[in-house]
């Protein structure tokens, strides 16, 4: 597979609603980060959708090397 590209070495700040869906970018050349823009396109990358269970802040993975897609887990401190 093919390798993302990193977008930012931090996470994206979010605040989500309860049941609404969004589309992480998994490439990392959405111009919309941390959401997905499309520019997925030709390529093996598909974005992910997330549905958040409750309204409040959380951490999207701006590096794309989490082990919790699509939220950070601090492997952007390793890059």
């Amino acid at each position: 597979m093919t390798t993302p590209k990193i977008a930012q070495k931090a996470p994206y700040p979010v605040e989500v609603e309860a049941g609404k869906s969004y589309f992480w970018c998994t490439c990392g050349e959405s111009s919309k980060q941390p959401f997905c823009d499309a520019s997925h396109k030709g390529t093996d990358f598909t974005p992910m959708k997330y549905t958040a269970e409750e309204s409040k802040k959380i951490f999207f993975c701006g590096c794309k090397a989490t082990g919790k897609s699509p939220l950070c887990d601090g492997s952007h401190n390793k890059i």
